[in-house]
């Protein structure tokens, strides 16, 4: 199997890849909102050095992990060490969950994109039309199916024909569509109430704690370490299995640096895009949307553009269905290349049995809205239904407990040399080795136990 496994062509192509990956909805809508949400610069500036180190150790890791193994996130904590199998299985189940809900998100998007290019941005930012959509019986089932289809097609040309090939050509497209649209945003100005874009960027860049107490401080440390698993794809398997591509002559920490990089910046060019314009057209009471910001809150403001709304509305549901295309592909890759390690299924097979099955569960989620409604309080104080379970449960149990589970692997067990060593066998220098040392077996794991502790409601 190992023999024949696919690669990327070179360092390029792994990084494009694995950055479209990181890129996703996680960036464009959850970013800004807890941006928003935690203060705007104190929330950036807590992200940023929690991305060098905390989020750099666990994307490293991952990445080390799977081209030393060259298996899928499945199979390769269990070839580090059997007795921690379990942590490839739960890996593996955060993808398998997280696919059916991502391809419905998927789906609201292509339905915004297709109305502003087709001249109904007006109706898009009408009350009432978001939550009147997503509570029909056919047209969200209809949307997410198209989007998982277009997933799967890539997915079934595998490797480089498929992901490799594609995001190619839609992260460059991605990356200057977003400059585009930042800038857009911080030079707009609304005439009626003299508010400017670069005044909602002052409000997103520059730190504030004024009346903020340490819990408060606390809670958006928690917040910007959980975004952190949303935005750079670890501890859902992706990375491990993308890293299973990476060929051992390419320089493995020069490609998780530029990773980081792109994701950081991607993230940060997020809430310039975004909290400025609300900001103009809302004021500071319409940043705080929720997740709700980007399918109600946006429109509103596109609309209130004027005739340049409906086109650069367009652009921006144009920009944000490539960054779900190209994470859903890293999503859908991670569980079908378990697959193939686990059970020794073709990739074809492997594509066409995960797809009806996330075709299955996402008709049920989608019906969780209308004909199997209902609400729950979940542990950590929200108001769910199904969709916000299946997101609860991977992103908020499983992905911590994967991470946890990884800390003690590499950090105790197999200890952190056995990762430097693979990632520095060609002669690279690995200028952060202390600080990845010291993170990956005692900060990381601490951090990731408060973390798993605030999502059961326990802290």
């Amino acid at each position: 199997m190992t023999a024949k496994r696919n690669s990327f062509s070179n360092s390029i192509g792994f990084v494009l890849a694995a950055a479209g990956s990181a890129i996703g909805l996680g960036n464009i809508w959850r970013f800004p909102y807890l941006a928003a949400k935690d203060g705007g610069g104190l929330f950036l500036a807590i992200y940023v050095v929690l991305a060098l180190t905390f989020g750099f150790t666990l994307l490293f890791t991952e990445v080390a992990l799977g081209r030393k193994t060259k298996q899928s996130s499945l199979t390769a904590y269990g070839k580090i060490n059997k007795k921690f199998s379990w942590v490839g299985g739960f890996s593996a189940l955060v993808p398998f969950l997280i696919l059916p809900y991502y391809c419905i998100i998927g789906g609201w998007v292509l339905k915004y994109m297709i109305a502003f290019l087709t001249g109904h941005g007006v109706d898009a930012a009408a009350d009432g039309y978001f939550s009147g959509f997503i509570t029909g019986q056919y047209e969200p089932i209809i949307f997410d199916f198209i989007f998982l289809m277009a997933v799967a097609f890539v997915i079934y040309r595998g490797v480089n024909k498929g992901i490799e090939a594609i995001s190619r050509i839609l992260m460059p497209v991605l990356f200057v569509l977003v400059i585009g649209i930042a800038v857009f945003s911080i030079s707009i100005k609304n005439p009626e109430t003299g508010r400017t874009g670069l005044e909602g960027l002052k409000l997103f860049v520059v730190p504030s704690v004024e009346g903020l107490s340490v819990k408060d401080i606390f809670v958006v440390v928690i917040d910007a370490m959980g975004q952190l698993f949303y935005s750079i794809s670890v501890a859902m398997g992706i990375m491990v299995t993308y890293g299973s591509y990476y060929k051992d002559k390419s320089n493995l920490i020069r490609s998780v640096n530029l990773i980081e990089i792109f994701d950081t910046i991607v993230a940060i060019l997020a809430g310039v895009m975004i909290i400025p314009a609300v900001y103009v057209f809302m004021g500071k009471e319409g940043m705080t949307g929720g997740p709700g910001l980007m399918f109600i809150a946006i429109p509103k403001v596109f609309l209130q553009m004027g005739v340049a709304g409906q086109f650069i509305g367009a652009v921006f549901f144009i920009m944000v269905l490539f960054a779900a295309l190209t994470s859903a592909m890293s999503v859908l890759e991670a569980v079908v290349a378990g697959f193939i390690d686990r059970f020794g299924m073709s990739r074809r097979r492997a594509t066409v049995v995960e797809t009806g099955i996330a075709l299955v569960f996402g008709i049920i989620i989608c019906l969780g809205y209308n004909v199997l409604y209902f609400d729950v309080k979940l542990p950590n104080g929200a108001n769910a239904q199904i969709l916000d379970i299946v997101d609860y449960l991977s992103n908020n149990i499983f992905m911590p407990v994967v991470a946890i589970g990884t800390c003690i692997l590499i950090g105790w067990i197999a200890k952190p040399e056995s990762m430097i060593e693979e990632a520095t066998k060609n002669g690279e220098h690995f200028s952060r080795r202390t600080l990845y040392v010291v993170m990956i077996k005692f900060v990381a794991p601490v951090l990731l136990t408060v973390l798993l502790l605030g999502s059961l409601g326990i802290i």
